[in-house]
């Protein structure tokens, strides 16, 4: 009877029980929101890569302008590895007057993605901006 009424150990029972659902919810944000830094990130450069490019007089030096912004501004990134990186820039297929700026981000490699528990995201992270010729 004395040994049902003893309490001592109930905190280490309910925190040994409590633990993994609270480690694993931390997990799950982390890894969460660095895929989503991640995608925001290769957004951003793809938008300001296409707004960058309306620059150029044609469309070698507009890929140019979008390639060069995407190298230059990739470091203030801090997630994105540039060696990761891939940018196309090209004129649309079916509208002559758009141009549209492609960035591709492989994070399949990296150390978070790579742990046997986390789950298979989406990769690469590839995202597009779109910008009509004349910026307007």
């Amino acid at each position: 009877m004395r040994f049902m009424r003893n309490e001592s150990g109930a905190s280490a029972v309910e925190f040994a029980m409590l633990l993994p659902v609270f480690l694993t919810i931390i997990f799950g944000i982390v890894v969460f929101g660095s895929y989503l830094t991640m995608v925001h990130g290769v957004q951003q450069l793809a938008a300001e890569a296409a707004r960058t490019s309306i620059a150029g007089l044609n469309d070698s030096e507009c890929n140019s302008l979008a390639t060069s912004y995407v190298t230059t501004n990739l470091g203030s990134y801090p997630l994105l590895d540039a060696t990761k990186v891939s940018v196309t820039a090209a004129p649309s297929g079916a509208d002559a007057n758009i141009y549209i700026v492609t960035v591709q981000y492989d994070a399949s490699s990296d150390f978070i993605f790579a742990l046997p528990f986390t789950p298979r995201l989406p990769f690469p992270i590839t995202r597009s901006a779109v910008i009509p010729y004349g910026g307007f």
